[in-house]
C-alpha cells in the first residue's frame, strides 16, 4: 500500500468523524477505525508480511495516520461533549426569577422558652436547679408541707389520685413542686437555695387554669434569712423577668406551708399601674404567693428550726408567660393551634445564629 492510499484512508477517517453529531455514534466510529479489528489496526498487523527494509517506513506512516485520526476523534469528542453539556444546561436552568423556596424551622414552645429565662434569670442570683416526681405519696405532697387533712386541696374534685394496693401510701399527681423542696431537705444539709421547675396536675380547667401546668418555685435556707431576703429576690427576679423596672406589693396571705405567708403583686404591665381592664382598675396584677418556710416543715424535714429559717416561693409558669407575652387564655397554650405557635414561638438562640 503506498502513501496516496494512506492518505486517502486518513482524509475519509478524519472527514468521517467531522460529520458525527452525537458521542454514541463517535465512539462506534473510534471502534471500527482503531479497535482491536479497526482499519487502521488491521494496517499495522500487515508489518510482518514486509521485506525488512519497507516496514520502517510504512509502520512510520501508518503510525502518523493513527495519531492524526486519534487527535480528530478527541477534540470531535470534546465539542460533542460541550455541545452535550450546554443542551442539558439549558434544559435544566433554574429561573432565578421566582421567589426562593420557604424554609420551615421549628421554634420552642411559649412554655419551653419561658421555663429557660425564669431558669437564668434565678441562677444568676444563686439559686440551683432540684427536680424530683411527678407522681408522689400523700407525705411529701400534703402532709410534710403542713397541710392539714381536711384541706380542700386532698379532695377529690381538686388532685388526681393514682389507685394504689391496700398497704401502699396513697399518691397524687403532684398538684406543686413543692415537694421537690422536702425531698432537697431531707437529703441535704443548709444552707441551700434551689429552684424546681416542672408539671403539676390539678382538677381545673377554664381561662385561667388547666389540668396540666407548669410551676417554678424557690427555696432558700440558711441561718440569717429574713423577710427582707424574700422581698428583695422577688424584686430582683421580677424585674430581671420582665426586663423592666417592675413594682411590687406584699399581702398578708394563709398558706399552710408559710408563716407569714404573702401575695406578691406587680405594678400592671399593661397601663403602668392606672388602671385598666386587665388589671382590673385597680394597677396591680396578682402574680406569685411566697412566704417564710413555716416552723412545723422544716420539722418535717429533720431541719432544726432554731438554728435555721428560710423562705419560699411559687409562681405559674404560664401565668408569667402570659404577662410578659400578653396572652390572654391559658388554653392557648395546649390546643395545638399552628397560627399561636408561630406568632408566640421562639427559634432557639443556638439555630438562629446559623440562619
Amino acid at each position: 500500500m503506498d502513501t496516496m492510499e494512506l492518505n486517502n484512508i486518513q482524509n475519509k477517517a478524519i472527514e468521517t468523524v467531522a460529520n458525527l453529531n452525537n458521542l454514541q455514534d463517535l465512539e462506534a466510529a473510534r471502534v471500527s477505525l482503531l479497535g482491536k479489528n479497526g482499519q487502521i489496526t488491521q494496517l499495522l498487523k500487515q508489518l510482518g508480511t514486509l521485506a525488512p527494509e519497507d516496514r520502517k517506513t510504512f509502520g512510520q506512516q501508518v503510525n502518523k495516520v493513527k495519531v492524526e485520526v486519534t487527535s480528530a476523534l478527541e477534540k470531535r469528542k470534546n465539542k460533542l461533549e460541550i455541545e452535550e453539556l450546554n443542551k442539558k444546561l439549558a434544559s435544566e436552568a433554574v429561573d432565578i426569577t421566582l421567589p426562593a423556596t420557604h424554609k420551615v424551622i421549628g421554634k420552642m414552645h411559649p412554655v419551653s422558652y419561658v421555663m429557660e429565662e425564669v431558669a437564668s434569670v434565678l441562677g444568676k442570683v444563686g439559686f440551683n436547679h432540684a427536680v424530683g416526681k411527678e407522681i408522689e405519696t400523700d407525705f411529701y405532697n400534703f402532709t410534710a408541707l403542713n397541710i392539714p387533712d381536711d384541706h380542700p386541696a386532698r379532695q377529690d374534685h381538686d388532685t388526681f389520685y393514682i389507685k394504689t394496693k391496700d398497704d401502699e401510701e396513697r399518691k397524687v399527681l403532684r398538684t406543686q413542686t413543692s415537694n421537690v423542696q422536702i425531698h432537697t431537705m431531707e437529703d441535704n444539709k443548709p444552707p441551700l437555695r434551689i429552684m424546681s421547675i416542672g408539671r403539676v396536675y390539678r382538677c381545673d380547667s377554664d381561662v385561667t387554669h388547666t389540668p396540666q401546668f407548669h410551676q417554678v418555685e424557690g427555696l432558700a435556707l440558711d441561718t440569717n434569712l429574713h423577710f427582707g431576703h424574700l422581698k428583695g429576690t422577688l424584686q430582683k427576679f421580677m424585674t430581671d423577668y420582665f426586663e423592666r423596672d417592675v413594682k411590687i406589693r406584699m399581702r398578708p396571705s394563709y398558706f399552710p406551708f408559710v408563716e407569714p405567708g404573702t401575695e406578691v403583686d406587680i405594678g400592671c404591665l399593661f397601663c403602668n399601674g392606672e388602671g385598666c381592664r386587665i388589671c382590673s382598675n385597680t394597677g396591680w396584677l396578682e402574680v406569685l404567693g411566697a412566704g417564710m418556710v413555716h416552723r412545723n416543715v422544716l420539722k418535717n424535714c429533720g431541719v432544726d428550726s432554731e438554728k435555721y429559717q428560710g423562705f419560699a416561693f411559687g409562681a405559674g409558669i404560664e401565668r408569667l408567660a402570659m404577662l410578659k407575652y400578653g396572652i390572654n387564655d391559658l388554653r392557648l397554650f395546649y390546643e395545638s393551634q399552628e397560627a399561636f405557635l408561630n406568632h408566640f414561638g421562639k427559634v432557639p438562640a443556638s439555630v438562629s445564629a446559623k440562619l
